[in-house]
């Protein structure tokens, strides 16, 4: 014959024998001492006998029913409660059915709250573990921004200097384009008045020759201060190259400098990388720039040499005596 559940007799004589043996009761004890019994059911009764010792605190405990007489009074119990139930057994059969199907749910449930409360500690741990990270990434981040910060205020002031240069390079060509040119409308003046000079020279003879040679003895002076300003000129317009190149040397240097500690924050610095890109193709166009400088200046030369040569080619009027 199928066991009835748990009554709250049952859970109130274990509560007794507990407390007998000196032991606070628990559902945990209840259920021990009683070999079955779902702990919900054993819990609603235990909250009972709670409620019922809370209302009778005042009253004398009852004295403990001796072990024959328990033992007898079970008997009885059990007889009296197996006659009764002998028309009930297909019913109590599908209750005792459901009242193990609810334990072995409550019991199921139970794991799965243990279970539950494992997975959070884990997962308590991990976010833990996750937010230490987090803050570790949040200061790499706001470090590489302000590494970021000075390299982009670097490079700006880098972007400045090389525009500063590139304004003075080319008012150094504007200087020297105009200077050249200059020179050979000079050069070109002084050839056409000294032919016109030599014309009136060869009519007058004798007083043209020495006119001429003092117009000669001026054309050479004039021609020695022209180059020597014009070397000066060049010479301040080589110095100040140089000085540029030192500056673009510099620049270089720097920018090295600025590239190998970029290394570390490559995947945030790529804009800057494009500049820098932007910032040597300047450069090479600059060095372009003064190569064709240093070419003017040889044309310079060369157009120079000509003319002195030409100079010293020219016929002079035979010498009297």
């Amino acid at each position: 014959m199928a066991r009835s559940g748990v009554q709250y007799d049952d859970v109130r004589r274990a509560i007794d024998r507990l407390l007998q043996q000196g032991e606070p009761p628990s559902v945990q004890k209840i259920r021990e001492v009683l070999g079955t019994g779902s702990f919900t059911t054993i819990n609603e009764h235990f909250r009972e006998w709670r409620l019922q010792r809370e209302e009778n605190r005042d009253q004398p405990p009852l004295q403990a029913i001796p072990e024959p007489v328990e033992a007898l009074v079970q008997a009885l119990w059990q007889q009296a409660q197996e006659s009764a139930t002998e028309g009930l057994a297909h019913y109590r059969q599908e209750a005792d059915k459901r009242v193990e199907d609810a334990e072995a749910r409550s019991e199921q449930a139970r794991r799965e709250a243990e279970d539950a409360r494992q997975r959070e500690t884990v997962l308590g741990e991990q976010l833990r573990q996750a937010q230490e990270r987090l803050e570790d990434y949040s200061a790499r981040i706001a470090r590489l921004e302000a590494q970021c910060e000075s390299a982009s205020q670097r490079e700006a002031q880098q972007e400045r200097q090389i525009k500063q240069s590139e304004d003075q390079l080319q008012r150094l060509q504007a200087d020297n384009e105009r200077q050249g040119i200059e020179h050979q409308a000079a050069l070109t003046r002084k050839s056409e008045e000294f032919r016109a000079q030599l014309s009136q020279e060869e009519q007058r003879h004798e007083a043209a020759e020495a006119r001429l040679m003092t117009l000669l003895d001026n054309a050479r002076q004039e021609r020695q201060a022209a180059e020597k300003q014009l070397n000066q000129r060049l010479e301040t317009m080589e110095k100040r190259a140089s000085e540029v190149d030192g500056r673009l040397q510099q620049a270089r240097r720097e920018l090295s400098e600025e590239q190998a500690s970029h290394r570390e924050a490559e995947w945030k610095l790529q804009q800057a990388k494009d500049r820098l890109h932007e910032e040597t193709l300047r450069r090479e166009r600059l060095e372009e720039a003064i190569s064709e400088k240093d070419e003017a200046l040889k044309q310079v030369r060369e157009r120079l040499r000509d003319a002195e040569a030409r100079l010293a080619k020219a016929p002079l009027p035979p010498f009297v005596y």
